[in-house]
């Protein structure tokens, strides 16, 4: 019989991008003509990118970009991706920053578990689900993951959206702005989207752990 396709085939090498691009940021922070130092949340949410065919190690480049972002510390306010011009508009801003990044971490963890997940188990994979399972385990840990990161872009969007900030809009950020309204109004909630893929996963792995040698 023709052995099946391995499934795990496409997620080889996940590092390699991921080791290229902190090998290349280490030569350019140690260059002595050609310094740049990445320290900042700003420098680091600039390194994350999206391309039109992504694969998992450009996805875990981005989330160890996005993670770099959240732990650092913002850069001075003249340096900001927004005008500011008062203390108010800092303050928002630095609160629309951290409900963007925490966004874009979700998305990336959910890109992640596309890598793993297994939409339909078909009876004839039954000789290979064990791999598939160890695969939608990993899945699942991606969208647990996202529901951890929904938590914090709530909060900040929360912040971000008091009375003190009613009239106060930064147009440099329209997008981070319009992300906030959508969370506010409940036209964005990835609670709700993360939840249903986890029981739609939950679903397909008790079908693969019902399968038995009588399967196939």
């Amino acid at each position: 019989m023709k052995s099946a396709p391995n499934p795990s085939a496409k997620k080889r090498n996940f590092p390699l991008k991921w080791l290229v691009a902190l090998a290349l940021l280490l030569v350019l922070s140690a260059g002595t003509g050609f310094s740049y130092f990445v320290v900042y949340k700003e420098q680091f949410y600039r390194l994350f990118h999206v391309h039109y065919q992504q694969y998992p190690d450009d996805v875990i480049e981005n989330i160890y970009w996005l993670e770099k972002a959240v732990k650092a510390d913002f850069c001075n306010p003249r340096n900001a991706l927004a005008k500011i011009t008062s203390e108010k508009d800092w303050e928002k801003y630095r609160y629309l920053f951290m409900m963007h990044v925490n966004l874009k971490l979700i998305e990336q963890h959910m890109r992640l578990a596309a890598t793993f997940d297994k939409e339909v188990a078909y009876f004839y994979e039954a000789p290979w689900k064990d791999q598939y399972l160890r695969d939608l385990e990993k899945a699942q840990q991606c969208f647990q993951t996202g529901l951890v990161y929904w938590q914090e872009a709530k909060l900040w969007a929360e912040k971000a959206s008091t009375g003190n900030f009613q009239f106060l809009f930064l147009p440099d950020i329209q997008n981070w702005e319009d992300e906030r309204y959508r969370i506010a109004n409940g036209e964005l909630n990835y609670e709700k989207i993360l939840n249903r893929e986890l029981a739609r996963l939950a679903k397909v792995r008790d079908t693969f752990l019902a399968m038995d040698e009588e399967t196939y």
